[in-house]
């Protein structure tokens, strides 16, 4: 990109999109009662009112990478931040929970298009001098999103009801439609997937949505994780298909597969930390929803106030170093939460949490960064994918393991083991980060079903 060619408009559309589609992962959770009495079903079914958006985002983030990879951006951007918002006013307007559930199923669908866009769009839209700045921002304004859901869910169903926790992402949607019709230049339009791409979805789409099925219903009863090995043949059929060998040689070729694993392992510690934390704080402590809401959002403040600062540190000093430092400050604060007891005040909890939250606000943006910089050019759209991938499967294994844990070690000490098990996670970024790279695998057209080989 030339100089003085960056789109900073372009950016806050990812930063944009990034706090709403995450914010859609956890807002609906607190309305689940009310969805419940207002369309006359069970809390059971009314669930599928988030398993609905949240299975499809995850199930698809691959095959869409695949298929983002030879499409207009502009045209997919607009198209997907369209079918988002109409499928929200849709879910508000549901007069049956099969309505609800439609319009949510295909609003996961849109919403996995978005997830894999925001760092490619991000990327594309400024100078690789400044890709730190510009990763820092989705990279930071998504985790926010999905810690205000909870919060913001809560107060919309205090003073106006249960469907304007679908309503409310409409304005969001409206202003980013807004920003990158004006900002993005005209590209090439959208193409149907064709009969492999359709396959491979099935298969990848059938095997993720199992194992995310098993993780989200294990955060209750733990042994639903008996369920995830039912999602390896499909997983492994795709894997070992002209579908799945081109993702896995891009990541090999450009030297990713750890900085994916310590992505995915500090988003698991990061969830696993926030559900032990809360339910340790309202249920052994007694304290207030309130009170819980106001020690816990010390997270997210921290992360807001240190992921600009992130993204110019790694502009001017290199991402690796600033991506590392951030996961060991987490790995830090995580720690230091383990000895969390009754003697311990909201002050006690807050301050620590705010120091792991300043230490993913570094993390993230650097880390995108040093993900997508390393990315083929004509296949930024796949690494987005996948890495978005192994974010959200970290995000949703976190509670699932910390339940687990907190069931094996008894009733005296499940805090403690939730919180070691969040700490050893987020310790098992550092040296994973610390060690991506390396000389790349030159690309061939065997790993990259035929695509040119990127060049720096």
């Amino acid at each position: 990109m030339a100089a003085g060619a960056d789109r900073w408009s372009l950016v806050a559309v990812a930063g944009l999109l990034a706090f709403v589609a995450m914010l859609d992962m956890n807002i609906v959770n607190v309305a689940l009662a009310e969805i419940a009495d207002g369309l006359r079903v069970s809390v059971a079914t009314a669930q599928w009112a988030v398993l609905g958006y949240q299975l499809p985002v995850v199930a698809l983030l691959l095959p869409v990478g695949r298929w983002l990879d030879g499409v207009g951006l502009r045209t997919a951007v607009l198209t997907a931040t369209c079918g988002f918002g109409l499928c929200s006013a849709l879910a508000a307007a549901a007069p049956w929970m099969g309505w609800l559930i439609a319009a949510r199923l295909l609003q996961g669908a849109c919403g996995a298009v978005l997830f894999v866009l925001m760092p490619v769009l991000a990327m594309r839209s400024v100078r690789p001098e400044l890709r730190g700045r510009a990763m820092s921002v989705p990279a930071t304004l998504g985790p926010l999103g999905a810690v205000a859901g909870p919060a913001v869910g809560g107060l919309l169903l205090d003073h106006l009801g249960w469907r304007w926790v679908f309503l409310v992402k409409i304005p969001f949607c409206l202003l980013a439609l807004f920003l990158a019709w004006r900002a993005m230049p005209r590209d090439g339009g959208l193409r149907r997937p064709d009969r492999r791409s359709v396959v491979d979805a099935l298969l990848v789409a059938s095997g993720v949505a199992v194992l995310l099925l098993a993780l989200t219903l294990a955060a209750d009863r733990p042994a639903w994780l008996a369920l995830a090995p039912a999602a390896a043949p499909a997983l492994w059929w795709w894997l070992r298909g002209p579908g799945g060998r081109p993702v896995a040689g891009v990541l090999r070729a450009a030297g990713l597969f750890r900085a994916h694993g310590a992505v995915l392992a500090l988003a698991a510690g990061f969830a696993a930390m926030h559900y032990v934390v809360a339910l340790h704080l309202q249920r052994d402590d007694g304290a207030s929803a309130t009170t819980t809401g106001l020690t816990v959002l010390a997270f997210p403040l921290g992360m807001g106030l240190a992921g600009p600062l992130g993204g110019r540190i790694a502009d001017r000093y290199g991402a690796r170093p600033v991506a590392v430092t951030g996961a060991a400050l987490t790995t830090a604060g995580l720690l230091l939460l383990i000895p969390l007891g009754d003697g311990w005040s909201p002050p006690d909890v807050a301050w620590r949490l705010a120091l792991a939250g300043v230490g993913l606000g570094l993390n993230g943006g650097p880390t995108q960064a040093l993900v997508m910089g390393a990315a083929p050019p004509d296949r930024a759209a796949t690494v987005g994918a996948t890495v978005q991938c192994a974010r959200s499967l970290g995000f949703t294994l976190g509670p699932a393991l910390a339940t687990a844990a907190w069931g094996l070690s008894g009733p005296g000490e499940g805090v403690r083991a939730g919180l070691v098990l969040a700490a050893a996670a987020a310790a098992l970024a550092v040296p994973l980060l610390a060690l991506t790279g390396g000389r790349r695998a030159p690309l061939s057209t065997k790993t990259t079903d035929a695509a040119p080989a990127a060049h720096d």
